[in-house]
């Protein structure tokens, strides 16, 4: 077998034996030296097989921990709409991705305190002056039994970051804007600017994906249905192997039916025998 299709051969094998339940998701593959051994090839070509698997989300080469068998296209994929539901068990909202009766765990303890926003994207968006301090709550969570889903940072403007409850965690997701809506900002309502970018290492962690795999940012800006002003900017990350975006389409006024009912189409006139 050629040398430059020798390392295809090898992923192809490795990817098989993956797919057939050889590893698990989360276990870790034999180390490069033993494939070498295994399939009587130079470690340089392992490694390159290893390289494929990786850009395809088969597995995950961790420093420190070697490389790890991901859930690749066995992860959950799931669609993205534009409906928010009020969750059926505890008080607050799930958003597009999330259904309102599954229950999302957190991959690390949530965290929530004032910090300077610095970045002047989210800064405009949330209306206030960059270095401005303001309240973080920082969440990595997925649906129970699924890898990490999603990173989100919410940025919740200073005129209500003091409401009680905004800056705890409660027990239903989306409880803290519930406490802003009941402060007088009722309804909040939502708008998402979306846009795909290669992940950071620590996002690229935190989610357990590759460098090399692409990710599906969301800004979420809530805006006070009282004075019309942004009362929060979240920032979700999604890995891009997690998650489809579902748009229904809508015809414009000038993309009504082009063919009024006192204009005779040409169905009509061999309808009536003209040719």
């Amino acid at each position: 077998m050629a040398v430059h299709s020798r390392y295809l051969d090898i992923a192809s094998q490795i990817r098989e034996r993956i797919e057939n339940g050889e590893w698990a998701p989360g276990a870790k593959l034999p180390t490069l030296d033993a494939f070498a051994a295994e399939y009587g090839a130079n470690r340089d070509t392992v490694g390159r097989a290893i390289g494929a698997l990786e850009s395809e989300g088969f597995v995950w080469a961790v420093q420190g921990r070697g490389v790890i068998v991901r859930h690749g296209t066995m992860r959950p994929r799931r669609p993205r709409g534009n409906l928010v539901k009020r969750n059926a068990t505890a008080p607050g909202y799930s958003f597009p991705s999330a259904s309102s009766q599954e229950v999302w765990k957190h991959h690390m303890p949530p965290t929530a305190s004032p910090e300077p926003l610095n970045d002047p994207r989210i800064a405009k968006l949330l209306g206030v002056p960059v270095g401005t301090k303001v309240m973080r709550r920082f969440r990595v969570t997925g649906p129970e039994s699924e890898p990490p889903f999603q990173i989100n940072v919410s940025w919740i403007h200073p005129r209500v970051a003091d409401i009680p409850g905004v800056a705890s965690q409660a027990p239903g997701p989306g409880d803290w804007l519930y406490r802003i809506e009941g402060a007088g900002h009722w309804p909040i309502s939502w708008m998402e600017i979306h846009r795909a970018r290669m992940p950071t290492k620590n996002e690229a962690a935190l989610l357990e994906i590759p460098t090399t795999l692409p990710v599906l940012e969301i800004v979420r800006v809530g805006t006070s249905g009282s004075d019309d002003k942004p009362v929060e900017v979240t920032e979700y990350i999604v890995a891009s192997d997690r998650v489809e975006t579902v748009h229904v389409l809508h015809r414009d006024e000038n993309a009504q039916d082009p063919w009024p009912d006192d204009i005779e189409t040409t169905d009509d006139r061999e309808t009536a025998g003209e040719p």
